[in-house]
């Protein structure tokens, strides 16, 4: 038996109603469904046709617009629509906020179900392009084909990509000629890479048989100007590797610090890789209110971090310091939000689950020579406990900012049951952030609720939330 084919049903002149999660839009079918469907604006008028049907929900296409939303803007960027990026370029960007608000609004009031003050206003980012400090690309020597080239019915020689993963399809590659998510040289580093390589006979990877000498790059910039680029090759061919690194050096002077990898095993992450010096040092450094934090190969820092500094001095505000504080720092990462709040308190207290990044923190420390800063390795679950404290001393106030999955429930237990006065949650996902409050409500009550977009074009947004212990 072969597989059932999905029933392709057209909707005609759909109204879009709504910006949904993940950067879809949201209408409804004349039977009451709800449809998903990517790149439409709330306020167009499309023909939809049904690409998956479910029980309660389609996903669909806009095969037709007959009227444009007001909020629709033509986008910048040549890839839009075929590279998964940027999924609301489209969107004027006053109405990106106004969807970004709804959504953390909505997630803490059905999720959370508790008592909310009224949202202070989400803080839009000063930079609308070219804001991120790091990207990341993948080499493929069988290119995705956009729509366009294909009706070309062209058989095109050039096969090689130096881009971006199409969305749900890790073995294909979107070449890009010019992204807008990270200022220059970012763009001309990647093309160069490309010509240069084809021009010499390189080989970009494949994924499906394992081969291929080029496999990624990543291209850190910073504030400061300093800029890192790492190409991580499959094959250890030195020749061609030098080959590579050397024409890079010269090309780019400006290269701060330029590294390589021999990565051969199936998946790219770095972290458990061996990271080869070829020029300069290995880190870069980020500047923030004259406290300067080294960023190496491995590091996590905010990806946009002109808004970074913004996040902290709100996350900062929230905390209310006043210099007698203890401050414990949970999921504290690189320690940037803990040097950044030690100013205004007595002592801070990190602890993170990774023991490079808390390496990093000390370092840190030691460069910013604050001395009223401790950091500790370890799982928050296990690490938090009652003898911690005794040891470290009862906080006044916590701030959290975990990830994407929230804070484990022993946390937020071990936290109602420590009470300090104040907790200040940065989240980077608002459902589990609602959730968690919800767990808290009968200790805390929300008291001050700010978003914070870290990333525009995207419907990704943080929150600042401020909790204080009830009487």
């Amino acid at each position: 038996m072969g597989k059932k084919k999905t029933e392709r049903i057209v909707f005609e002149n759909v109204k879009i109603l709504d910006a949904g999660a993940k950067g879809v839009s949201v209408a409804k079918a004349p039977d009451g469904k709800v449809i998903f469907l990517p790149n439409v604006v709330p306020g167009d008028v499309v023909d939809v046709q049904t690409v998956k049907k479910r029980k309660a929900y389609y996903e669909g296409k806009a095969i037709k617009i007959h009227e444009f939303s007001e909020h629709r803007i033509t986008p910048v960027c040549q890839h839009f629509g075929t590279c998964g990026g940027c999924k609301w370029q489209n969107m004027a960007y006053s109405q990106q906020l106004f969807y970004k608000n709804q959504e953390v609004f909505n997630n803490l009031k059905r999720i959370g179900k508790i008592e909310l003050p009224d949202f202070e206003p989400i803080l839009g980012s000063e930079k609308q392009f070219f804001y991120r400090n790091k990207m990341e690309f993948g080499f493929s020597n069988a290119r995705w084909m956009t729509d366009a080239e294909i009706q070309t019915g062209a058989d095109f020689e050039d096969k090689n990509a130096l881009g971006f993963h199409i969305p749900k399809m890790w073995d294909k590659i979107l070449d890009i000629e010019k992204c807008h998510l990270q200022e220059d040289p970012s763009n001309d580093i990647r093309n160069e890479i490309k010509r240069f390589a084809i021009a010499k006979n390189l080989t970009f990877f494949n994924p499906r048989a394992v081969e291929g000498l080029l496999r990624t790059l990543m291209i850190r910039t910073a504030s400061t100007g300093e800029l890192m680029v790492l190409i991580q090759f499959y094959e250890k061919d030195i020749t061609a590797i030098e080959l590579m690194m050397n024409f890079l050096a010269e090309r780019f002077p400006q290269i701060t610090s330029l590294q390589y990898v021999i990565n051969q095993k199936l998946n790219d992450t770095l972290y458990d890789q061996d990271i080869i010096l070829f020029k300069g040092r290995d880190h870069i450094l980020e500047e923030m209110e004259g406290l300067q934090f080294s960023i190496n190969a491995k590091s996590f820092y905010q990806t946009n971090s002109e808004q970074a500094y913004e996040l902290y001095k709100i996350t900062r505000d929230f905390a209310g310091l006043t210099g007698n504080e203890i401050v414990y720092d949970l999921y504290t990462g690189t320690g940037t939000i803990a040097q950044f709040v030690s100013k205004a308190a007595k002592k801070v207290i990190g602890v993170e689950a990774v023991p490079e990044a808390i390496i990093d923190a000390k370092a840190n420390a030691t460069r910013n020579n604050i001395t009223n800063c401790e950091f500790y390795v370890g799982d928050m679950k296990n690490v938090f406990n009652d003898e911690f404290i005794a040891q470290h001393g009862h906080p006044d106030v916590i701030i959290t900012d975990p990830p994407r999955d929230g804070m484990h429930k022993d946390v937020v237990e071990q936290i109602m049951k420590i009470a300090p006065n104040r907790v200040v949650y940065v989240s980077c996902n608002s459902a589990t952030q609602a959730r968690d409050l919800a767990l808290m409500d009968e200790k805390y009550q929300v008291i001050r609720v700010r978003p914070v977009d870290m990333f525009p074009q995207t419907h990704h947004v943080e929150n600042v939330v401020l909790l204080e212990k009830r009487n």
